[in-house]
Order: C-alpha cells, then structure tokens, then sequence
C-alpha cells in the first residue's frame, strides 16, 4: 500500500475510534491480574517497568506522562525514538526498588514477574501502594502457571494478541486515550490478518526453534516455548514450533535442538551486553562453526534468519518480530 493510502487508512482508523471511543469516568476500577485496580484520576508520574509498557505508552502518545522507564533488552521502535529522548532512562537491565520510587511514581506499571510481582526481587505491589502508587502488570505474562519452579511460569495454551490488546485497552482507559488505544488495537488486527492471509495457502507446516541466547557456546539455549509468543510467530505464518515444552522460557542442550529438527532457526538480535550470545551474528556464527549443531539441515540450507529478540517476549513486537521473519522467509522462498 502507498504511504499517502497508509496514512489516509490510519487517520481512518482514527476517525472511527474516535467517534465509537467513551470518555474515560473517574473512579475507574480494573482487575489486573486478580487485583483491584482503582484510578481516580488519570496517573501523572509513571514508571514504565519494561520495554513493552514502555513502548505502549509512547504509541499512545502518553511520553508527558512517564517520569522514567527501564528494562529495554533492544533499542526503542525508530519511529517512537523522539518521544522516547524526553523520558528518563533508569537502567536498561533490571533496576532497584529504590531508584524507582526515588522518580516519585503515582503509577509503575511493569512487562514482567520479575520486574513487579510476589516473587520479583525488585519490587512487590505492596511496595508501591505504601507509597500511594498504583501498579499494573502486563496480562500476558498473567496468563503463565506458576508450575514448573521458573519465575516465567508455563503456558497450557498458544500465547494470542487478545492479550496483549487487552493490555492496550486498560492502558487507553486509565489515561483517557481510548480513540488512541481502539486505533493502536485496529491497526495491529490488520496486520496479522494480512500475514495470516500471506501465508494461509503454503503446506510447508515449517518447525521452528526461536533462539533467544545462552550465556556461552557450550551453555544451554534460552529458547521460546511450546506456547509462547514465539509459538504465536510459528502458528501466524503457517507452521509450529519444534520446542515441545510449555516452559514459558526452556533451556535447551543443543543434543536436545538436533533432535528436534527445525526446519528454520530464528536468532534474536539483542542491543544488551549481558552475554556474548546476546549479538546474532555471534549465534550464526556458532550455528555454522560447531561440528555438530553446523550438520542440521536448516544451516546447512541457510534457513537461518534474525529476529528483534523483544519480540519474543509476549509484547507489541511480537507482530513487528513475525513481519521481519516473514519478509525472509519470502526471500528464501519459505512462504509457499
């Protein structure tokens, strides 16, 4: 579609959500994750925990609002790289309950368990409402089992964007956004049904490992889960993944990836320094120079192709992580 078409969709898409969107009344009562939540204004000092609230809210057009942000294993989305400049960065790895409340929140709302939750090291619900914060975790992460002894959790059935937009929804009613939030909702509905459309005639049915990272060459893989978003990914362009397990974040031995097969390998693109593996040129560098690993099929034919590793978390980039893979899927002659 031409960019003056684009542009003419979404002021559209606009038009319309502004017209069916009900202002926001105050006192506003959501459940999040099995807790009251009750704001009886709209918040003025957030703390963004993660990059997905982050990213959310910038799209929503809400940058005035947020007092800071942490927690962003990959650059911000370009086109939100202006808003982003005007909010304070706490650290990009995971930061201390003290330097959040030093912000002076009157809102934190976090990504992940580890992030805000009962087993977080960093902070606890409790610790913002002693201070008159309100806080709010992402449902998609809300939706895992607490089963299997991993903070992640697991999860019994395929992660989906119902989630996710369900996340956008409560975000445009606590700050009164809601024409934004139905738009943002829209426009992402669109763009699955157009991958979903794209690739709803091949009968490849293609097995996927999605690589996150490992701490070194000969340490097991952090991959994405039976179920999780990188499930999703798998399921939106036609195929399933080849993890078997529901962890949310299984470790894998490479012994065990062989085994499976993949048909394509997707490594994340990490911009964190924690591990050397986090840099994808690192990982297809190892895929193609182990003596073992470098004999799978999908190396051998090149079926190897890089991902934004945010996206493999169950967040808005899941859908910009499933276009980048599926634009090379269709350079390599996959999406048939």
């Amino acid at each position: 579609m031409p960019l003056f078409k684009k542009s003419l969709f979404a002021l559209g898409i606009l038009f319309t959500a502004s017209a069916l969107a009900e202002a926001t009344h105050y006192p506003l009562t959501l459940d999040n994750c099995g807790v009251q939540v009750t704001f009886n204004k709209a918040p003025q000092r957030v703390v963004a925990l993660g990059q997905n609230t982050a990213e959310i809210m910038l799209l929503l057009g809400l940058e005035d609002k947020m007092v800071a942000s942490a927690f962003w294993p990959t650059k911000v989305l370009p086109q939100l790289a202006a808003q982003n400049a005007k909010v304070k960065v706490l650290t990009v790895e995971i930061p201390t309950l003290e330097s959040i409340i030093a912000q002076e929140p009157d809102f934190v709302a976090a990504q992940l368990p580890i992030l805000l939750g009962p087993d977080s090291k960093v902070a606890k619900r409790e610790d913002f409402a002693a201070i008159g914060a309100n806080s709010y975790l992402s449902p998609g992460v809300c939706a895992t089992k607490q089963d299997n002894g991993d903070i992640y959790g697991s999860r019994h059935t395929l992660w989906n964007p119902s989630l996710l937009y369900k996340e956008i929804d409560d975000l445009a009613k606590i700050f009164d956004v809601q024409a934004r939030g139905d738009a943002l909702i829209a426009q992402f509905k669109q763009r699955e049904e157009a991958l979903r459309k794209q690739f709803s005639h091949g009968k490849k049915n293609l097995s996927f490992v999605f690589w996150f990272s490992s701490a070194s060459p000969s340490a097991d893989a952090y991959v994405g889960g039976k179920n999780s978003a990188s499930g999703y990914i798998a399921n939106l362009l036609g195929g399933h993944s080849a993890v078997t397990s529901e962890s949310e974040w299984p470790t894998l031995g490479w012994e065990s990836i062989i085994a499976s097969n993949p048909d394509v390998i997707v490594v994340s693109s990490l911009d964190r320094n924690r591990w050397a593996l986090d840099n994808a040129e690192e990982k297809i560098t190892f895929l193609k120079s182990d003596p073992a690993v470098s004999q799978l099929e999908a190396v051998k034919k090149g079926h190897i192709v890089v991902m934004d590793g945010q996206a493999m978390n169950p967040t808005i980039r899941t859908l910009y992580g499933a276009e980048q893979v599926a634009a090379q899927l269709e350079k390599l002659g996959l999406d048939k």
